[in-house]
């Protein structure tokens, strides 16, 4: 009878799990760049004496969705979308490089290009600085050039963009990072100006999920009271008479 019990609060606790990451990507429907986190159940054997009659059920996140989101234009020149499996390099709180594809950039107080998140983006020769009052103009090879009113056009720098051979992992500040480190930057990556990439997450199949999410755990309530009963059953037929 405990089997039972411990079977269903392991499946209610993954589903719970299951339901976190599915609300997490529904509340990021409509952010730019975000991918969606994926999931799935694995079956873990309870050791023990004898054969393993039962299986734990365990929720585990196995990665995110590589698929692009859909390319919104906005026309406006500081917005860019990586192309393709290019990713954008910026600097992380922590110092560290790490990699967007929300590229609805900004130029700080100080002149420094910088990510909504108001991080720092990474070029060829360090943080790009923007002139003020300055007309920018985002060439599809990351090229950053602006021009003053009265003065010749200047370029900038350029964008490190990076390509991953393997998947990038997303850390616990919503960016994502090499495994081995720091990427080389790709000469061949490009960017479209004037236009960002929305998220790649579809609601209507999130909802769904959602939806047969709770009802899993439902069930799982269910078997729970129903071993209640069954042990409250059980005492009063062994108890005294």
């Amino acid at each position: 009878m405990d089997r039972l019990i411990y079977l269903s609060m392991s499946g209610a606790k993954a589903t719970l799990q299951r339901q976190d990451v599915l609300a997490h990507n529904l509340a990021n429907a409509s952010t730019t760049g975000f991918r969606a986190e994926m999931q799935a159940f694995r079956a873990v054997p309870v050791r023990g004496d004898g054969a393993s009659t039962r299986v734990y059920a365990l929720e585990s996140t196995v990665g995110h969705d590589p698929r692009p989101g859909p390319l919104q234009t906005t026309g406006r020149p500081l917005d860019v979308a990586p192309l393709g499996s290019a990713w954008l390099a910026v600097q992380a709180l922590d110092g560290t490089e790490a990699y967007t594809r929300a590229g609805a950039l900004q130029r700080g107080a100080d002149g420094t290009l910088l990510t909504p998140a108001g991080l720092p983006v990474v070029g060829d020769g360090g943080p790009i600085t923007v002139p003020a009052n300055a007309r920018v103009e985002v060439a599809q090879d990351g090229t950053v050039s602006a021009q003053v009113v009265g003065e010749a056009p200047q370029v900038l720098g350029r964008l490190k963009l990076v390509t991953p051979e393997v998947p990038l992992a997303r850390g616990a500040d919503g960016l994502f990072r090499g495994a081995d480190g720091d990427l080389p930057a790709d000469d061949a990556a490009r960017v479209q100006g004037g236009a960002l990439e929305g998220s790649n997450v579809s609601p209507v199949e999130t909802m769904v999920a959602m939806i047969a999410a709770a009802r899993q755990f439902e069930q799982q309530m269910k078997m729970l009271q129903g071993a209640e009963q069954r042990e409250q059953a059980a005492s009063r037929l062994l108890g005294p008479q």
